[in-house]
């Protein structure tokens, strides 16, 4: 009787856990930063010579990244001070995003410094999104063409050219979690096909690439066709 009465409680205790399955709270256990702190940095190269006299030339080491650092925690996501220092390795994604995403500020002689993930796509903000307080308004149909960029919890964002500050999540419709950027959610474009791709800049006078801060990038410059003679008499 008293080992039927401690299965049932921890019947119990499980199908708690289970329940806990809202945004920020899918998985147990702690995030664990994934750059790591010590070893992958290359040591000081040294030529040396059988006399004083060569000379021996001294080859300096690349300057390590820095170590980044938790900036901020929105619940069980970690917001990095900066790039991470080592190899990432997510987790696959599985309809619930990556536990692992990157964030770099990109350049662009067209429409200026936007943000892209770490393949290098090309990050939107949609005009009829709201950022304070955060919600996304793109569901359905809508998510198919521009799929939102989620994070996975336990999760770790590492920035790169973005303030650390100015980066979150919110919780969707669905019960995923979107990254933010100054409260905007930021989604990816299904025809963007390769890193680099902006063309879902100016769709509809309402997705533009979104900048570090949040603010939507210039539109695309016009293309000006040249004039067509006039056909000889």
């Amino acid at each position: 009787m008293l080992l039927r009465s401690r299965i049932a409680r921890t019947a119990i205790a499980l199908t708690s856990l289970a329940a806990l399955a809202a945004c920020g709270e899918q998985q147990s256990g702690t995030a664990a930063p994934a750059a790591s702190t010590a070893g992958g940095q290359p040591s000081p190269t040294v030529s040396t010579a059988a006399s004083p006299e060569r000379n021996p030339e001294v080859v300096e080491a690349p300057t390590p990244l820095p170590t980044p650092t938790v900036a901020k925690t929105q619940r069980r996501v970690q917001i990095y001070s900066g790039p991470a220092n080592t190899s990432l390795s997510p987790a696959p994604d599985k309809g619930q995003g990556s536990n692992i995403v990157q964030l770099n500020g990109t350049a662009s002689a067209d429409i200026g410094t936007y943000v892209a993930d770490g393949k290098g796509m090309t990050l939107y903000r949609f005009d009829k999104d709201k950022a304070k307080p955060s919600k996304s308004n793109c569901n359905g149909d809508c998510a198919k063409t521009w799929p939102p960029l989620l994070i996975k919890s336990p999760g770790q964002i590492y920035p790169s050219g973005i303030n650390p500050q100015l980066i979150g999540y919110v919780e969707r419709a669905d019960g995923t979690c979107q990254v933010t950027i100054a409260g905007w959610p930021v989604y990816l474009f299904a025809n963007d096909t390769e890193p680099g791709d902006i063309k879902g800049q100016g769709v509809g006078g309402t997705w533009f690439a979104i900048n570090p801060t949040g603010g939507k990038t210039k539109p695309l410059p016009e293309v000006i066709g040249m004039p067509t003679p006039a056909a000889a008499r």
